[in-house]
């Protein structure tokens, strides 16, 4: 399942999400894009990091 980082919801192919696209390209994911659970996010001062309980942490 396929779901966006920004809002959680499934990513159609034919009906991507492009708001959730300009927000993701300014900040954090906030939804695991393979569970849909939601993450948590830190800011640090050098990027950020989001962690899902189930799949691991991603950096940014």
């Amino acid at each position: 399942m396929d779901t966006c980082g920004h809002c959680g919801q499934p990513v159609a192919t034919e009906q991507p999400h492009p708001r959730c696209e300009q927000m993701l390209a300014m900040e954090p994911p906030r939804f695991c894009v393979e569970c849909a659970r939601r993450m948590k996010v830190q800011v640090h001062p050098r990027g950020w990091s989001a962690t899902c309980v189930e799949h691991g942490t991603l950096i940014g």
